[in-house]
């Protein structure tokens, strides 16, 4: 079985416009090395976040970048909502993505996630933490 994991906005954004280790997370989801999890809402504050002036992406890159994470990704539809991050709350649907999902992990770069670090059993790591806990294996 394919280990699930669920990317928070700041790292797919980052790996999609640079080359470091969120862009090796969301390869290794894209060879199917793990499974990303989204929700609808995870995926539409990416594609807002991508779409900010300071990113220098146009329309065509968001949408082409929009189809990959859509096609790769299995979309869960949390039915529920969370209030455990009441500093950052856009921060809870990563949290309500993971628990509906049953991912053990969530990758981010969020302070206010890192600080919770385990949270219903699951574990919340930076990018380069996550690599190094998960390294490539020979196939």
């Amino acid at each position: 079985m394919v280990p699930k994991v669920v990317l928070d906005t700041n790292i797919i954004v980052s790996a999609f416009g640079w080359r470091g280790s969120p862009h090796q997370i969301l390869r290794r989801c894209i060879t199917g090395d793990f499974r990303l999890h989204l929700s609808p809402a995870l995926l539409l504050e990416t594609t807002r976040v991508l779409a900010y002036p300071k990113f220098g992406f146009n329309q065509s890159q968001i949408d082409e970048f929009a189809a990959l994470v859509f096609e790769i990704a299995t979309m869960v539809h949390p039915t529920f909502t969370v209030d455990i991050v009441t500093a950052d709350p856009s921060d809870n649907r990563v949290l309500e993505c993971a628990i509906a999902a049953g991912c053990p992990w969530i990758v981010s770069g969020d302070r206010h996630l890192l600080e919770l670090s385990n949270l219903h059993e699951i574990q919340v790591f930076t990018p380069d933490v996550f690599l190094t806990r998960h390294p490539v294996q020979p196939r």
